[in-house]
């Protein structure tokens, strides 16, 4: 049966909702797929469900391809599983946590990994058992602090999950691969090209871990690619230290008095005035920025200071990603920047004139005259490597270090990941500068390994009758995230333009004016589609403007559309191609099979896009 609009649940609106920022959220909420219930969370109407119908249907197709199977786990789940993994604790306030009348406590999933473990544990004992690769699609909850942009970052959302189950490595870079085939053959139906980068595994745990981004100047990660192929998450990327320098001809560090340079600006400044050099003058690259921040770990707050060179920024996601191994955290890092409280509480930390003597080597401490304070751990940048000289802090109002030698005047605690990755860096595979650009997280792949199977004892008999650890994989896909990221790449002033295999329906048949005839033709029309195989979404409504109406068949996306109106007196109809904007004349007895055809052109199937592999 077509969809007529005439009794299709639906209304369009003519003005962007004033609390939409992209554009996908505009055109879902306009268009009349999807309308805001609460802040994060979204009712599907019947064209938005349709379109979440047909990407969930490409992802099974494509998963039960690679020989996985369909699974539902409930969203209500026991606490005592989380417990078991530490992750309970870990998510701190990112989840969901509710209590049953019995004062029992369960959660909304964000994810479902222990579940998955426990079922197969609860199946199989037997390496004969494996492998096995299990999926679902499910709705996963996560308390987002500030939810935005429609349905990229949201507290309930769809997610396709999958795990794998082998009896070792090999059998997981067997998973690994079968499931990132997929992915690139899943993004390819739905019409959204992506790119595959290195990535931290974060609180998934695991080694191998890679990003699918759709590359896009909204998307919230940043993400860098060198001419020579290597592509990773800037939380991914590892700095390409200098060689450590001979610092045998530096002159011994010397403390001045440098008024009103609580800036890395002010600082060089004062440098070329104070101690100006025959070499050239100061910049920031000269200078030792070092910055206060905050481990927050259930209720304590752990201060430490990142050195990092004054040219660079610290980029806080990045900083997140190493700081568990540098501090002793109990859950996943969360920093923030230091506040008036913290720094009284620790009060060498002079801002402004923060330096190394945080905690400073013997040379320093008589450097500076006054006990080397403590308890505060202090952590360098890569590029901070023995031999470097820089001007920093001395931990004295108006007074800074300069001919401060890493290694020889100063040590730290560990070297962390902490700056802002800039176009230009090199790649640290070699292969050349490095790229920037922005992407929106599409699916993400990890190599579990044994991290979920030990905690909760999942174990086999291996062909020698020993029981081992069973190793896993883990594989996520966005359903609700990619119908955004479809919007978002697919419309053009007018509205959306969906790819056929997503589209609410394949072509949008609308009958302008008032003869009879052109109602009875669009009608003959639509059964013949209909009975062709093509999905149609038919405007028949009586009492609506032409205007109005085209207005709405081009917002609404669907990508071809035929016209029935005052052509028809000459026996014609009109063909508008959404996707390149290109219209025709085409006679009404010839209109069915060209949309066939058309059609018939542009939907990828599993087979097709095989052959396109």
């Amino acid at each position: 049966m077509p969809l007529r609009m005439s009794h299709l649940f639906l209304r369009t609106l003519r003005d962007d909702p004033a609390d939409a920022e992209v554009a996908s959220h505009k055109l879902l909420v306009r268009a009349g797929f999807i309308r805001r219930a609460a802040p994060g969370g979204y009712t599907w109407l019947p064209l938005g469900v349709r379109v979440k119908t047909k990407v969930e249907q490409i992802i099974r197709d494509e998963m039960n391809a690679i020989g996985a199977q369909e699974v539902f786990f409930p969203a209500l789940l026991p606490k005592e599983p989380y417990e078991a993994t530490g992750r309970w604790d870990d998510y701190g306030d990112n989840i969901f946590r509710v209590k049953d009348r019995k004062d029992a406590d369960y959660l909304l999933a964000p994810t479902h990994e222990e579940l998955f473990t426990l079922l197969v544990k609860d199946h199989y004992a037997s390496y004969k058992d494996l492998p096995v690769y299990l999926y679902q699609i499910q709705t996963k909850y996560r308390d987002e602090a500030r939810p935005r942009a429609g349905l990229l970052r949201v507290r309930e959302f769809v997610m396709k999950d999958s795990y794998s189950f082998t009896i070792d490595e090999a059998g997981l870079d067997e998973a690994y691969e079968a499931h990132r085939g997929a992915y690139f053959r899943i993004f390819q139906r739905l019409g959204l090209p992506v790119v595959a980068v290195q990535a931290t595994a974060g609180a998934m745990g695991g080694s191998r871990s890679e990003e699918f981004l759709h590359p896009s100047p909204i998307g919230e990660d940043t993400f860098v690619e060198s001419d020579g192929g290597y592509r990773a998450n800037v939380e991914a990327v590892t700095t390409v230290a200098p060689e450590p320098e001979d610092y045998s001809d530096v002159p011994a560090a010397e403390v001045k008095e440098t008024p009103e340079s609580t800036t890395i600006e002010a600082l060089v400044e004062v440098a070329n005035h104070l101690v100006p050099r025959e070499s050239g003058a100061w910049d920031a690259s000269d200078t030792l920025k070092c910055v206060v921040l905050v481990a927050i770990d259930g209720d304590q707050r752990l201060p430490f200071v990142v050195a990092v060179p004054g040219d660079r920024d610290v980029d806080v996601k990045r900083l997140e990603s190493t700081i568990a191994e540098a501090l002793p955290l109990t859950g996943e890092p969360q920093l923030e920047p230091a506040t008036a409280d913290d720094l009284a509480k620790n009060p060498h930390l002079v801002p402004g004139y923060i330096g190394p003597a945080t905690v400073a080597g013997e040379t320093v401490t008589q450097l500076l005259g006054a006990e080397a304070p403590s308890g505060v751990p202090f952590f360098v940048d890569p590029r901070i490597v023995p031999g470097t000289r820089w001007i920093t802090g001395a931990n004295q109002t108006q007074h800074h270090v300069f001919d401060l030698v890493a290694g020889r005047d100063f040590t730290w605690d560990a070297v962390v990941e902490a700056t802002v990755v800039q176009d230009g860096d090199e790649a640290p595979d070699g292969s050349g500068p490095l790229h920037t650009r922005r992407g929106m997280e599409m699916g993400h792949i990890f190599q579990l390994g044994r991290k979920y199977t030990e905690a909760l004892d999942l174990k086999v008999l291996d062909e020698n009758g020993k029981q081992v650890v069973v190793t896993m994989g883990s594989y996520g896909i966005g359903v609700t995230r990619a119908v955004a990221a479809i919007a978002e790449a697919h419309h053009d002033d007018r509205g959306l333009i969906w790819p056929l295999n997503v589209a609410p329906a394949h072509v949008y048949v609308v009958a302008t004016g008032k003869d009879q005839d052109i109602f009875d033709t669009a009608e003959k029309l639509v059964a013949d589609l209909e009975a062709s195989g093509i999905e149609v979404l038919y405007d028949d409504r009586k009492k609506v403007s032409a205007g109005v109406k085209f207005s709405d068949s081009e917002l609404v996306g669907v990508p071809l559309i035929l016209v029935v109106g005052r052509g028809l007196a000459q026996g014609m109809v009109e063909f508008k191609d959404r996707r390149d904007d290109t219209r025709q004349d085409l006679p009404v007895d010839q209109a069915v099979s060209a949309v066939v055809d058309i059609v018939a052109q542009g939907l990828l199937t599993r087979s097709d896009n095989q052959n396109k592999q």
